[in-house]
């Protein structure tokens, strides 16, 4: 092994630091929620922002941080993303209040941002190679999958001895690991040619995402109100003219363009909606394990181990899986193993289903793993090669918007469901079990009803979306591939 190559794989594992964390802080808090509500005691709709305002942070900025990346270095940009990354962390682990601790989530976002684009371009610089460079880029998906699949594992160790803000200092060691080793293993990075960012677009986008889901949960939490129907109509508006904007952008940070090819549309769902099924079923189910079952968390982090390894093990056998049986049939079984992951929760209960619960992980991990390691190469495939940078950012963007809207919607609808059934002494289970422990069995069934209809859906979905793939996707790889603009 040369000097050069040896560099470049301690390089990776440098690079992996700051994608690890990004990853895992995507989930990690799904084993604490429970925790942290009794310490901060936040509303259901705080509960639900602690949660998902990274995503949405991450989600919102991801295209906008790679291009300004791009222009004025991604090394640079890296370093101060890990650095702001590690101040947003040491805050949220003191946060005194829900408010506090959703403005550090949002903080810990931003710097997430800026992270994962340019860990990619500096990773492909390192590896000139393409054979080595894909080999790279196939334990940089494989780690960013692990991240987020270990997330609740982590958080239910470190809560079974430590505070809860334990899971955020975590990160600290890591990321002053990561600035000490990047400045001597990895080289500055900056592509030429790039237009600047359109300020509007950005503003636009993550205004409107906010806006629209804070709506979205005002709504479930609380019932309709002047406040939460205004805040969805003005978030809808703001994405429309968001949308709109970018057709006459030269640059824009979403080129709607290529979502006219039918195999990118059903390459970005997929990005979207596995992560949307798996935060979903993953929050829900944290607080099933504890505050339903009863179970001590170190024991709710350990059932989630056989999913998580199902998931860590499809992404590095995928690709010998799609030159079995081609992408088509990859997507199908991604879905279909979804659907029916998240079908076997309808089995669960108010006095057990955690066996169900692991069966329900092991079988969508199957999915999940597929969908982590599949997406991006599909996506990028199905445009022109001038177009293969955007497709990429895309993808990347669908992943995190997906783990977002996952909490974000599912969340609410449970919400919406524990409200309407439930026994009507406070709006989330855990204050309805501490106020009136009387109401504890009406108020669990309630939370399994909610529970049980999130997970439906996202079944139903999956399974439309399997028959989709079948129906849309071509049975030639060689369609996948579109020919090179002339």
């Amino acid at each position: 092994m040369t000097r050069q190559h040896s560099r470049a794989w301690f390089g990776l594992l440098v690079i992996l630091c700051p994608v690890f964390l990004v990853s895992m802080d995507g989930s990690i808090l799904f084993l604490a929620m429970p925790r942290i509500s009794q310490a901060l005691t936040p509303t259901a709709d705080q509960a639900l922002w602690i949660l998902d305002v990274y995503g949405f942070a991450v989600g919102s900025l991801l295209v906008a941080f790679g291009t300004i990346g791009d222009r004025y270095g991604r090394l640079k940009l890296l370093m101060i993303g890990a650095a702001v990354f590690g101040v947003g962390s040491a805050g949220a682990a003191f946060a005194p209040s829900p408010e506090l601790l959703i403005a550090f989530r949002a903080l810990m976002g931003l710097a997430g941002a800026t992270l994962l684009p340019s860990a990619l371009a500096v990773l492909s610089e390192l590896f000139t190679d393409p054979r080595r460079r894909a080999q790279a880029i196939g334990v940089f998906a494989a780690a960013f999958a692990a991240g987020f699949a270990i997330g609740p594992v982590v958080g239910g160790i470190l809560l079974e001895r430590f505070p809860w803000g334990s899971v955020f200092l975590v990160n600290l060691p890591v990321i002053a690991v990561f600035l000490a080793l990047a400045p001597v293993l990895l080289r500055e990075v900056r592509a030429t040619g790039r237009g600047r960012v359109d300020v509007h677009s950005v503003v636009l986008s993550a205004a409107g995402l906010l806006l629209a889901i804070y709506g979205i949960k005002h709504a479930a939490a609380d019932g309709l109100s002047l406040v939460a129907v205004s805040a969805g109509i003005t978030g809808a508006v703001l994405l429309v003219w968001f949308a709109r904007r970018q057709r006459g952008l030269d640059h824009p940070l979403v080129d709607f363009s290529l979502f006219r090819d039918r195999v990118f549309t059903i390459a970005i769902v997929t990005g979207l909606l596995p992560l949307a099924a798996w935060s979903a079923a993953a929050y829900l189910s944290g607080i099933h394990l504890q505050s339903v079952l009863g179970l001590p968390v170190l024991h709710a982090a350990l059932l989630a181990l056989p999913g998580a390894a199902v998931l860590t093990i499809m992404c590095v056998t995928t690709p010998a899986l799609v030159d079995r049986i081609g992408k088509r049939a990859a997507l199908a079984v991604c879905h279909f193993s979804i659907a029916a992951g998240l079908a076997l929760l309808l089995m669960t209960g108010v006095t057990g289903g955690a066996g169900w619960y692991v069966a329900s992980t092991v079988v969508a991990g199957v999915g999940y793993g597929i969908s982590f390691s599949v997406v991006a190469d599909t996506a990028v495939a199905a445009v022109p090669a001038e177009g293969a940078g955007a497709a990429g950012a895309i993808a990347e963007t669908s992943n995190e918007i997906g783990n977002a809207l996952g909490i974000a919607l599912m969340g609410s609808l449970a919400a919406l469901v524990f409200r309407l059934a439930g026994p009507d002494v406070a709006p989330t289970l855990g204050e309805t079990l501490e106020i009136a422990p009387t109401a504890a069995l009406d108020a669990k069934e309630a939370f399994v009803a909610g529970l049980h209809i999130a997970a439906a859906v996202l079944s139903l979905l999956h399974a439309g979306l399997g028959a989709l793939a079948l129906r849309w996707l071509p049975h030639s790889e060689k369609a996948l591939v579109p020919q090179a603009s002339a």
